[in-house]
């Protein structure tokens, strides 16, 4: 707090009296993205509602809610590009390790004055099996249903905090996932539900009736901070900030509409309230999470290390809006009015920020959880209407190609599925209708029906030439 009276005039502080603010919000998982995001909306509106501060609950790493607590909670946030700043942000006021004070997480959870409680905790924290439902066979939900007083995963604490608040007689409070998983609020609610089933159908049936789950979709670019950055702000705040984050100056946050008042507070804060956030999610998903893992995955076999140096490239560029263009966008309803070329427009200059340096190699984890999602949707339905595949095929193509490079070099994969595909990449020749083959047949990844289809793969191994020879520094 003392900090804050050094600080150049130039960075923006908190505005309200922070000794007057109380905790009305949870917060599970304070990584970077809940810092840019979440907590700099929740900021904003603590200077008009005091009730509203966060309390921040790290299930397992300890390591950032100690920097948080080290400093009172405060830390920087710096936005990148035009109408950037240099912002301290106070509406963090706890933050809790839950394995290191598990009274504590749940006191927070069943305060009578917490009424939303968030998450950041990524898809595979929600222990959801492939048809997005509680996975019973997963090691934390076993150990959980057994234990359900000494939780590990966030859907066992939610549920242990909403039984005292029923045994308590309190309301519950809103949950509000906001991770990029497809229909969150639906998928979070039938994990709880089913969870408490399995150990009390009495909660199960108050949860069902009673516990607010909407859906959401949050964008922002937070590339991580790394120690180059902090050592920059250290240089410009003259002092270190453990906890600072940065991302670019764009955000929005869509929370789908409901009668309650902590939805309609974050609405006056600045959150989208909309009737159609499945419509939003839907057009960010193809376009902006489609088109950065294309660009990575093609700017990767180009040599290009970040998404600002690959849209640099006119090929890469002109690559990434020919596909957003000929064939995501075709496709996508416009969800309450939306432009989606003006939509599309704000994505590619998004990507071209000299300012966020965005690492290529960061965006390509996990692919093979991100592929099904976020391209291979869009591919099946193109070709259900007749419509372009060629620029999906050759970014999956580089995909690819990407695994192959990897297995060649022996560069580590990160991805949940990383041995089979090391495997896979290992036996390719770059005989792209052999190599292409050999994917396809990774049921994980490819459905039966669509690795099947003759158009989809003519044009991957189409698009798989086109990548050997981006590869080799020719360019169309």
């Amino acid at each position: 707090m003392a900090t804050l009276a050094g600080l150049p005039a130039h960075v923006r502080r908190p505005a309200y009296d922070r000794a007057r603010l109380h905790s009305g919000i949870v917060h599970i998982g304070p990584g970077a993205f809940h810092r840019a995001h979440q907590a700099a909306l929740v900021d904003t509106l603590l200077d008009t509602d005091p009730r509203w501060a966060i309390t921040t609950i790290a299930l397992r790493s300890r390591e950032t809610a100690e920097t948080l607590q080290r400093q009172d909670g405060f830390f920087t946030l710096k936005t990148l590009g035009e109408g950037g700043e240099t912002r301290v942000v106070g509406a963090i006021t706890g933050a809790l390790c839950a394995s290191d004070a598990p009274a504590a997480a749940l006191a927070a959870l069943t305060s009578a004055a917490t009424r939303l409680v968030t998450l950041t905790i990524t898809e595979k924290g929600y222990c959801l099996d492939a048809g997005g439902r509680l996975d019973h066979d997963h090691v934390d939900i076993r150990h959980d249903l057994a234990a359900p007083r000494t939780p590990k995963s966030a859907i066992g604490w939610l549920v242990a905090g909403l039984a005292v608040r029923k045994d308590n007689g309190l309301a519950p409070p809103v949950i509000l996932s906001c991770d990029n998983l497809e229909a969150n609020g639906i998928k979070l609610a039938g994990a709880l539900h089913d969870f408490a089933r399995e150990t009390d159908r009495g909660l199960a049936d108050w949860i069902a009736d009673r516990v607010l789950c909407p859906r959401t979709m949050v964008d922002s670019i937070t590339p991580a901070s790394d120690h180059a950055f902090l050592d920059c702000l250290e240089a410009e705040l003259g002092v270190r900030d453990g906890a600072a984050v940065k991302r670019e100056v764009f955000t929005s946050w869509v929370i789908e509409k409901a009668d309650a008042g902590a939805v309609t507070a974050l609405g006056n804060a600045g959150a989208l309230l909309s009737g159609d956030v499945a419509g939003h999610a839907l057009v960010k998903l193809r376009v902006l999470n489609g088109a950065h893992s294309a660009l990575a995955w093609t700017g990767l076999a180009a040599g290009r290390s970040s998404v600002a140096d690959a849209m640099a490239d006119i090929t890469l560029r002109a690559g990434i809006d020919r596909l957003i263009h000929e064939e995501i966008l075709p496709g996508l309803p416009a969800p309450d009015g939306l432009d989606l070329n003006a939509y599309a427009r704000t994505v590619l200059n998004r990507f071209a920020n000299p300012d966020v340096s965005h690492l290529l190699s960061q965006i390509a984890w996990d692919s093979s959880q991100k592929l099904p999602i976020r391209l291979l949707g869009t591919v099946q339905d193109n070709l259900a209407a007749g419509r372009p595949v060629r620029h999906l095929a050759r970014a999956v193509a580089a995909w690819m190609r990407l695994v192959v490079r990897s297995a060649r070099d022996g560069t580590p994969l990160t991805d949940p599925m990383a041995d089979r595909l090391m495997a896979a990449g290992r036996a390719c020749s770059g005989n792209a209708d052999e190599d292409t083959a050999r994917f396809l047949r990774l049921e994980a990844v490819f459905s039966p029906a669509l690795a099947q289809d003759q158009t989809f793969r003519n044009a991957l191994v189409s698009g798989y030439r086109d990548v050997l020879a981006l590869e080799r520094g020719e360019r169309a």
